[in-house]
């Protein structure tokens, strides 16, 4: 895998879970997950020890609470959508400040909210612990197919070129003297929208020419092995370990609710 570039994402760090493989991170992150998500909804107390794990970790790695609450911001359309749930929800109705709502409903908006605030929230320490090619490389060692990594490598790269083009054209246009303010412009708007396209079409071409020219037949080649110890595969599945301590008891007690 070629050479990348640190991301807005990254927070450099010398942390011990800054320094763990990224294969340990995205195979412990994915185990955390999939307990969260089969913990049972009404076990309310496993996902508090659930929430002050992800809490320990953001300790160890150094993370700021701020950083890791402003980039949760991205789960709020599901939040939205959860808050909707016991309002049109069929079922029993109970009343709470006034208003009538569906039992079920309530317990799905609490179910969406408390598995994907955790969810998102791990998600967040991982790319803010593990630069993003390195997470490449680490679903390379995960034996991830090499033709979803190289989409999701391409991915990557071609978002921060589109995305510095946009801020190109947004200066250009604002020097000369263009400010969005109704309706009537966005026509220009729409213009520079398709001019984005075009640009970022032929950039595509020059690109992959330039690769071809250089011998890619498919597969890019990797530059840094990264390889993990026993002791770091245990370090990373402190995490997971100390969910399933928490899920299974969540199961014998609360059932599949």
């Amino acid at each position: 895998m070629g050479a990348g570039h640190a991301h807005r994402l990254y927070r450099a760090g010398d942390s011990p879970v800054h320094a763990l493989p990224p294969q340990c991170k995205i195979a412990a992150v994915l185990c955390f997950v999939l307990v969260v998500v089969s913990t049972p909804r009404t076990a309310l107390w496993a996902f508090a020890l659930y929430a002050a794990a992800l809490a320990a970790v953001a300790a160890l790695a150094r993370v700021p609470a701020g950083l890791v609450l402003r980039r949760m911001l991205i789960e709020v359309p599901f939040v939205a959508f959860a808050v909707l749930l016991p309002f049109v929800a069929e079922g029993p109705r109970v009343e709470v400040l006034g208003l009538s709502l569906s039992e079920s409903g309530l317990w799905g908006a609490w179910n969406v909210l408390a598995k994907g605030t955790l969810g998102v929230a791990a998600s967040v320490l991982l790319a803010a612990t593990t630069e993003l090619r390195a997470l490449l490389l680490g679903l390379q060692r995960l034996r991830m197919p090499p033709l979803l990594v190289q989409i999701a490598s391409f991915m990557i790269r071609y978002g921060d070129v589109v995305t510095d083009e946009m801020r190109r054209m947004r200066i250009a246009r604002e020097s000369r003297g263009f400010q969005a303010s109704g309706v009537r412009h966005w026509g220009v708007l729409a213009k520079s929208a398709g001019a984005l396209f075009i640009r970022s079409y032929e950039r595509g071409e020059r690109v992959h020419l330039a690769m071809v020219s250089r011998g890619y037949t498919g597969t890019m080649p990797v530059i840094d092995e990264v390889t993990a110890t026993r002791a770091q595969w245990v370090c990373a599945a402190a995490l997971p370990l100390a969910a399933l301590a928490v899920g299974v008891p969540a199961w014998a007690l609360e059932g599949g609710g």
